[in-house]
């Protein structure tokens, strides 16, 4: 560790003997974390704070504390692109290191590690002035520097060189595909940052788009589309035929609609992409599904259910038979939420087999299979020959049909714990819903046992978060709600994001799940025996247990987690019938 004022030398010092001088750790605790460190080859201060001897504040601020360094949370620093770009991308990455802004004659740089002198030599050399240190989170400056250091320009310049190889008479296409495994090779090139830049942003698709005159390149960011126009529009049949080869699809088709899968190694990581290719009047467009494989399943736990409602939830996924449906629209995090189930359940002592399209993440000792409905191996078909197999939980991807949603509730009639989806707007009409499919109300009220419906809601940037005025048709729908949220108080109670670099200047900064479970009682059973909708709607509203989509996204509101604006995108709860003229806005709201 090294300390230094603004013009005097740079002195050794052992942070390990400064965190025992001051009582932190003890020598014990010390000499366990070396012995640790000479294993992993991290460094001292990461050692300590992955064995949980210090925390990540902790030790940061005491950093700063001892060499006399301000210590800045970049979640709330207004940092400019354009200065932390001063530092090429290589360097700040290697060395953990990004510009802040100017201070005098100096450059303000926030560093992970301020005790590196190497580090600190290069930068200087590098920014070719003097420069001041800052402690920074690195967990904070990793995502700093996948927000600043963007593919966008890289992504233009490759499809603009691209673009004029194509533009040359004697190109041949499928020569250049063919071609394309080696690694300068334009195409390739593309879709790599292509992919490297979707991974930094967080980007759970990709769209491919050919319009008339460009080429439009969309990634959806925490459920909304971000979009880049490139004029370069003679490169989409390039890219889609390179992706087909990827995918082991027919490149000489392009009037029907393919669908096939591959995996990418990004930063490390391994991603699995899902693609869907779709004729249209201007060429082929492309959607890609980034699936992180790296990631691992993601436990219950962590799925962002409140306490009380994931206690509920898994007394219901471990009841020895019946139906459990997850019920949302596509992207509301269905599947994330099921497979956190299956991991939970899944023991050398239960069979468990899914019914899948298309099989999303790969877990061990689960018997996943695959539909093909183009040889006659669809979800039915699957789920007949799957019960012959003593399975003791059975996953069904979706209830599309009769014939699945009949045979589904009759295993979970006969012994097995059945889980599924349907595409519904909320809890109650889940329910009501499968009766609508065909099913008997008394096969439903005997098979039923919870729904869980759920949506997924954008977070606050932490970073530029600020009070929230609402718009007057926002406080009219808060002045008639009737839900089970508290009284909601004066609108300075609510927060908004008014945009930065570190969130792209969107306000948000990823996302929360909010949920509605909806446990079939005896009343509730027998509603649905008698086919009765209205007595069913009406029992499960008065439900003391039972917490509506709009109550869980209000409270997140009321909370600052996440504002108003996303409440009514998210709950579609908006009337245009109630909002009233701002004199007519009640004043205590």
């Amino acid at each position: 560790m090294a300390t230094e004022n603004a013009t005097g030398p740079r002195q050794k010092i052992r942070i390990g003997d400064l965190l025992v001088k001051n009582g932190i750790i003890t020598e014990e605790q010390l000499m366990s974390a070396l012995a640790t460190q000479k294993k992993t080859g991290t460094k001292l201060g990461n050692t300590l704070i992955e064995l949980g001897l210090v925390t990540t504040h902790q030790f940061h601020e005491f950093l700063a504390d001892q060499l006399r360094l301000p210590f800045i949370d970049l979640k709330h620093y207004n940092y400019k692109p354009e200065v932390v770009r001063l530092l090429p991308e290589t360097a700040a990455r290697r060395f953990r290191a990004m510009v802040l802004g100017q201070e005098n004659t100096r450059l303000l740089v926030g560093v992970a590690d301020p005790t590196d002198i190497y580090a600190y030599d290069e930068l200087t050399k590098i920014l070719k002035q003097p420069i001041s240190l800052a402690v920074v989170y690195e967990t904070e400056l990793l995502k700093a520097l996948d927000t600043v250091y963007r593919r966008t320009q890289e992504i233009v310049n490759i499809a603009e060189e691209l673009g004029e190889e194509l533009s040359q008479g004697d190109t041949n296409l499928e020569q250049l595909l063919t071609e394309a495994d080696v690694e300068d090779a334009p195409v390739v090139r593309l879709l790599k940052s292509l992919f490297e830049d979707a991974v930094q942003v967080g980007a759970s698709d990709i769209h491919i788009e050919p319009d008339e005159k460009v080429l439009r390149i969309r990634q959806r960011i925490d459920g909304i589309l971000h979009e880049q126009v490139m004029k370069e529009r003679r490169i989409a049949p390039a890219l889609v035929s390179r992706l087909k080869l990827v995918c082991g699809l027919d490149i000489s088709e392009r009037r029907l609609p393919q669908d096939g899968r591959f995996n990418v190694r990004v930063k490390g990581r391994s991603i699995d992409i899902r693609l869907s290719t779709m004729p249209l009047q201007y060429g082929e467009a492309v959607v890609m599904r980034l699936l992180d494989q790296s990631g691992g399943i993601l436990q219950l736990e962590k799925v962002g259910m409140p306490p009380a409602l994931l206690k509920r939830f898994r007394h219901q996924l471990h009841r020895p038979h019946g139906l459990v449906l997850v019920t949302g629209p596509t992207g509301s995090g269905k599947t994330t939420t099921l497979y956190g189930a299956l991991n939970e359940l899944n023991s050398d002592e239960k069979k468990i087999l899914t019914v899948e399209d298309p099989v999303e993440y790969r877990l061990p000792r689960i018997n996943q299979v695959q539909v093909h409905p183009k040889i006659g191996l669809d979800f039915a078909k699957v789920l007949r020959a799957g019960l012959r197999q003593d399975p003791d939980i059975v996953m069904v991807g979706e209830m599309r049909d009769k014939e699945t949603s009949d045979i589904a509730l009759r295993a979970a009639m006969t012994g097995h714990l059945v889980l599924s989806t349907l595409h519904t707007n909320d809890a109650i009409s889940t329910a009501l819903r499968l009766i609508e499919m065909g099913a008997e109300g008394y096969v439903v009220a005997s098979s039923l046992r919870a729904v869980l419906a759920q949506r997924l809601v954008r977070r606050i940037c932490e970073g530029c978060s600020c009070v929230d005025s609402l718009e007057p048709g926002t406080r009219s729908w808060l002045s008639n709600y009737s839900g089970r949220v508290k009284r909601p108080g004066t609108p300075a109670e609510f927060k908004k994001g008014k945009g930065c670099p570190a969130c792209n200047n969107t306000g948000y900064s990823g996302r929360i799940g909010i949920f509605e479970l909806l446990e079939i009682n005896f009343e509730l059973a027998d509603a649905l025996r008698r086919n009765d909708s209205a007595s069913f709607a009406a029992i499960a509203q008065a439900l003391p247990s039972f917490t509506s989509l709009s109550d869980s996204s209000l409270q997140l509101a009321l909370e600052g987690v996440t504002s108003m604006e996303e409440v009514l995108r998210v709950s579609g709860q908006v009337d245009e019938s109630v909002v009233i003229p701002d004199q007519e806005i009640k004043t205590d709201l």
